[in-house]
């Protein structure tokens, strides 16, 4: 190899075996029964964008069946309240892209979702995904064009629902800690007591 970088698919699939035929014909171009369910048992989806230039992959979270299942190529994600950056849905705007990974909490295997994505305000969608606490103010519409369930092994490797992979928060200094010095700020960080606090009425 004449470079430590590599720069050429061929030559990236000249160092792997080809995938399997199982692999390859996993991928569906709709969700089928086994997809929806996953769906409607995920409380936590991971939504990558880009924007051409940069990319973003952010946390979203619910309670399963927060991500409303449409029909077998549509789903629909409420944009709860977050830190307003509204950077994932300013790429969507711009490209119309987007990818999904959907986790259930003590299931290894992950479902990956890729597809055309828009911002939807109509009043009838919101209604639909309002739930006790709130209205959404926007939703982000889904169509699905690659659907697949990824194998285990990650989650596996990282031991990532086990007791034993689980740290203690103290590890870390606060949020609060930790962004009062990545800011600069003169004021005293926020406590953990204090997040939570503040947090709580948009949870």
């Amino acid at each position: 190899m004449s470079s430590e970088y590599i720069d050429d698919v061929d030559q990236l699939r000249s160092l792997y075996k080809a995938p399997t035929d199982r692999a390859v014909r996993k991928q569906l171009d709709r969700l089928d029964v086994h997809c929806r369910r996953f769906i409607e048992l995920a409380p936590f989806v991971v939504i990558a964008t880009g924007n051409g230039e940069n990319m973003d992959a952010s946390p979203r979270g619910g309670k399963p069946g927060f991500v409303r299942v449409v029909d077998d190529v549509t789903v629909w994600i409420p944009d709860s309240p977050g830190n307003n950056r509204l950077d994932s849905l300013a790429n969507i705007i711009t490209t119309g892209r987007v990818g999904l990974l959907f986790l259930i909490p003590g299931i290894d295997e992950t479902l990956r979702v890729n597809g055309s994505a828009r911002i939807s305000a109509s009043d009838g969608k919101l209604r639909l995904l309002a739930d006790e606490k709130r209205t959404p103010a926007v939703i982000v519409e889904v169509g699905v064009e690659e659907a697949y369930l990824h194998c285990a092994k990650a989650l596996m490797r990282s031991k990532l629902w086990s007791d034993e992979a689980r740290q203690d928060r103290r590890v870390l200094p606060t949020i609060g800690q930790m962004i009062s010095e990545q800011t600069g700020s003169n004021s005293p960080p926020e406590s953990q007591e204090q997040m939570l606090a503040r947090y709580a009425k948009d949870l």
